[in-house]
């Protein structure tokens, strides 16, 4: 016993240990890449350097348009994002669970994910106007066929001995599907999740750049009409920090659900 908790308490000491080095290591990561970054400009190469952007970030701060940008693009992350991960987790339990949900969709599932999300913007533009819905649509079309792999692959590949095991011992195919295959189907899920942020982030500045009054997308490519690289920059720098604000939330979120599993 006392072999046990010694063990436990060395592991317990790592691990903010481990937290600390992490951080370090992301704080050097961001320094270097900034140096380089400045180093470039200086270099002559057409890089604004990283004053200029920040000058240029600092102005649509004052003047409210960064805001209004962030606002109109997390809007529609968020809501694209939102209905494409539920309907993928949705999806994908049935066509794990259930034979026939899955010789019946995944056709589909598949036929879709060789076409581009972005592929589908002029017929859906063509079918839903030139309002938010379309670029919501295209959002959702990107995470969802992202996730629902994920959350397939998840579902089929839990061990079937627990399954058995939970049938042997009485329970009904509810208490197991909520007791077994959704606690070992979390760890795909979260990644397939992860995995649909980005592709629902690279999908809503292709779809801004078509019919949007207001967005990073929207102000990125009115700033290539006037050849004004800060912009552009401010723009690609403010998606890239809100895409990895989510992203680390989401892994929050994942050690939190997934405490149980043992990690590196």
């Amino acid at each position: 016993m006392a072999v046990i908790n010694a063990d436990t308490t060395r592991a317990a000491n790592a691990r903010p240990r481990k937290s600390r080095t992490f951080l370090v290591l992301n704080i050097v990561s961001v320094v270097a890449g900034v140096a380089i970054w400045w180093g470039l400009s200086l270099a002559g190469l057409q890089f604004p350097s990283p004053v200029e952007v920040v000058s240029a970030g600092w102005t649509m701060i004052q003047d409210g348009t960064l805001i209004t940008d962030i606002g109109a693009s997390l809007g529609r992350v968020l809501a694209g994002f939102a209905l494409g991960s539920v309907a993928a987790v949705l999806v994908g339990f049935v066509m794990g669970w259930y034979t026939v949900a899955r010789g019946l969709f995944e056709p589909w599932i598949q036929f879709f994910r060789t076409i581009p999300p972005l592929a589908m913007l002029p017929l859906v533009l063509v079918l839903m106007g030139i309002g938010e819905s379309p670029k919501i649509f295209v959002i959702f079309l990107a995470a969802f066929l992202a996730c629902v792999i994920s959350t397939y692959q998840g579902v089929v590949s839990v061990d079937r001995t627990l399954i058995n095991a939970g049938r042997v011992l009485g329970a009904k195919d509810g208490t197991i599907f909520a007791r077994v295959v959704v606690p070992a189907s979390t760890p795909f899920i979260l990644v397939g999740m992860r995995v649909g942020l980005g592709s629902a982030w690279g999908t809503l500045v292709a779809a801004e750049l078509l019919a949007a009054q207001a967005g990073l997308g929207h102000r990125m490519q009115s700033a290539q009409l006037y050849y004004d690289l800060p912009t552009i920059f401010v723009g690609i720098i403010t998606i890239g920090i809100l895409g990895l604000i989510m992203d680390r939330l989401l892994m929050l979120a994942g050690n939190k659900l997934t405490a149980w599993q043992e990690n590196r």
